[in-house]
């Protein structure tokens, strides 16, 4: 998959491995449709950023969710 560009449908990849990866408990947080594409590039970063560092504390974790909700639609 190459996730270089900017579709509902990567986004909906890169979100649901996220929260595999987050282990998300809320799942709400990651609907990629509350997601605009305009911020596909920062949701994007994210994405291989965790996938690079594999595990992360608790307190990574939650920096993460909280940026996540950060670029969600208003």
């Amino acid at each position: 998959m190459n996730l270089e560009n900017p579709t509902q449908e990567n986004l909906k990849f890169m979100l649901d491995e996220l929260a595999e990866q987050l282990s998300v408990v809320n799942r709400e947080v990651m609907d990629a449709e509350d997601y605009d594409l305009d911020k596909y590039g920062e949701i994007k970063f994210m994405y291989d950023m965790v996938k690079q560092r594999g595990q992360l504390s608790a307190s990574e974790t939650q920096a993460f969710i909280a940026e996540l909700r950060s670029v969600r639609k208003a």
